[in-house]
């Protein structure tokens, strides 16, 4: 595909990219930067538009990048770094965006997860899209099968959680906007035990059997899961902590815990 040349911030498919990345656009997500939109395509996302800027495409892995993306692409366009500047999420322009089709969400993309026992990750409440993300990439390195995001939780695919996911958000299955006891009420329906974290728990997070079918549960940064919220759960778990500290970053919570269980699972 020939690239068309844009040379007016008012373009329609510039104009497309700033609703997109301001989330006016819910239909596609905004990739950035030529690692990122790489990951995008080994994963073959459905890319609607490329957007490049004339300096990127001199060197010879954008280009190479562009060749690939423009083969699979419906759209593809090269700005000068000015017009790819007024789109960027960043404030340092990466040279290349995609607009990308939003992946299939939902129950049943969890469903088809063929993976035995199941280890899902429930985010409820989280406002911090790189807590999102951070907690995206450990749920992939720990062996997660699938995470549910509730519809209290920041998009998974806003820009800035799919930066801090860095490719993990468009490999892992994720159902985004389900509540949350509608998440309780689908796991327990297939005998999936539900694990919220507390600091009040009796039981530590390594005393706990992750080899059986579970769902972790983490809650908002700041007030963690409401009593009632622990209580729905089948199951709590606190993290023990020495000194001072009252509480863990929520991305390094879900850390520790994943890796406990990836650890236990692999001692089978």
């Amino acid at each position: 595909m020939s690239p068309q040349t844009i040379t007016s911030r008012d373009n329609p498919l510039l104009r497309l990219a700033r609703l997109v990345r301001d989330g006016r656009e819910r239909e596609l997500i905004f990739i950035e930067g030529l690692r990122l939109c790489e990951e995008a395509l080994s994963t073959r996302m459905d890319f609607e538009a490329v957007i490049y800027s004339d300096q990127i495409a001199e060197k010879e892995r954008a280009a190479r990048f562009i060749k690939e993306a423009g083969a699979v692409s419906r759209g593809l366009a090269t700005v000068s770094e000015k017009l790819l500047a007024s789109i960027s999420y960043t404030k340092t322009p990466q040279g290349i965006i995609v607009l990308a089709r939003r992946p299939a969400s939902g129950p049943d993309v969890i469903a088809l997860i063929n993976v035995v026992p199941t280890l899902l990750v429930l985010l409820h409440g989280i406002n911090n899209p790189v807590n999102v993300g951070a907690i995206l990439r450990s749920a992939e390195a720990t062996g997660a099968t699938g995470v549910i995001a509730t519809s209290r939780t920041s998009d998974p695919y806003s820009p800035k959680s799919l930066r801090g996911a860095m490719g993990s958000a468009f490999r892992l299955p994720i159902w985004f906007g389900a509540t949350y006891d509608e998440a309780l009420c689908w796991c327990a329906e297939r005998g999936i035990e539900t694990i919220s974290t507390d600091v009040d728990a009796g039981r530590a997070y390594t005393e706990l059997d992750w080899r059986k079918p579970c769902a972790l549960i983490v809650g908002p940064e700041a007030t963690g899961l409401s009593p009632e919220e622990v209580a729905a759960a089948d199951t709590a778990i606190r993290i023990p902590m020495q000194g001072e500290v009252e509480s863990l970053n929520v991305g390094v919570a879900a850390a520790i815990a994943l890796y406990e269980a990836a650890r236990q699972r692999q001692s089978d």
